[in-house]
């Protein structure tokens, strides 16, 4: 059986090749099955959450909170491509740190926008495996340990948010000690089978908690925007909640199951149901404002690569 790595490479192999008509008709349905569970999962939550009341959030927030929300997620996507070039040093890869960014930009752009494409990642290794030579395992694991360490960033914080939260009748030290030995079992497997990954490990871990901290923190400006001054735990501890469940890739860009996480969870802990809704809504639309700047390299290739040193420059990215 191939592994997840081979699965990558030929999924990136084929979308770059000439598709025949069943590779087309599989990316159709894939778009089609994807915007029916986006549709399917908005649908259920504005059945239960007057759409008109979200709207309304929407239209009298405070839009000097909101463009500071905007301005933390994007200093998170600068610090993610930050994170990411740890994980490829790891591998011997030093990139331009403005071509690593653009590359993160123009990979945002397809996760969000393209959802019946190769996808940002699957982009990220055909290209560093072409002009670099690197094996597109070595390329496809160093992304894979960038999105475990976000999940490890998650964890933490959702961590101390548990201890915030009164409604989640559990001792801390049963959280916090899965946590630990977790993160101790997570560490001496990285270090076991992928000791290459490791160089940068926990310098690679603390940027991911920078990054977790400052979409923490837009959405805490997304509140202060709905002059909101109840407590922030609840919220909070749903968005990340959320964040964990959009790592199944079933709908366009995590729509819909976000909402649809907010809402469930609206009943469970202390938060205002239209508002719980509104907030993955008014943060999905911040990500895509971010993602779509990443269109300018699609139609400026030759400003992607712009500033790059030449290939024989790097010739010891070419070792295996």
């Amino acid at each position: 059986m191939k592994d997840l790595a081979e699965i990558e490479v030929d999924d990136v192999e084929k979308a770059i090749k000439p598709k025949t008509w069943k590779d087309t008709l599989w990316n159709i349905t894939k778009v089609v099955l994807k915007f029916a569970v986006t549709g399917a999962l908005l649908y259920y939550v504005f059945s239960k959450v007057p759409l008109q009341a979200v709207k309304l959030r929407l239209i009298h927030a405070n839009y000097w909170w909101m463009f500071a929300a905007l301005l933390c997620f994007f200093a998170s996507m600068i610090m993610s491509s930050w994170r990411l070039s740890s994980f490829f040093k790891s591998i011997k890869l030093k990139l331009d740190p403005r071509f690593n960014f653009r590359l993160y930009l123009l990979g945002l752009f397809y996760n969000f926008l393209l959802p019946g494409g190769i996808g940002g990642d699957g982009y990220k290794i055909y290209l560093l495996n072409k002009n670099y030579k690197l094996p597109a395992k070595k390329v496809f694991w160093a992304i894979m340990f960038d999105r475990l360490s976000g999940l490890w960033a998650i964890g933490l914080i959702t961590v101390a948010l548990i201890f915030l939260i009164p409604q989640i009748d559990i001792h801390i030290g049963i959280p916090l000690s899965i946590f630990i030995v977790a993160s101790a079992i997570y560490y001496f497997v990285a270090y076991k089978f992928f000791r290459d990954y490791t160089h940068y490990f926990w310098q690679a871990h603390l940027k991911a908690l920078a990054v977790q901290s400052l979409q923490v923190t837009a959405i805490v400006f997304i509140l202060f925007g709905q002059n909101f001054t109840g407590k922030f735990s609840p919220y909070l501890l749903s968005f990340l909640i959320s964040a964990l469940a959009t790592i199944i890739p079933i709908s366009v860009g995590g729509a819909g199951i976000r909402e649809t996480v907010f809402q469930q969870l609206s009943r469970v802990f202390p938060m205002d149901m239209d508002l719980a809704v509104f907030l993955p809504i008014s943060f999905y639309l911040i990500s895509i404002i971010v993602a779509v700047s990443g269109i300018y390299y699609v139609l400026r290739p030759s400003r992607l690569e712009e500033g790059l040193p030449k290939t024989e420059d790097n010739s010891e990215n070419t070792e295996s």
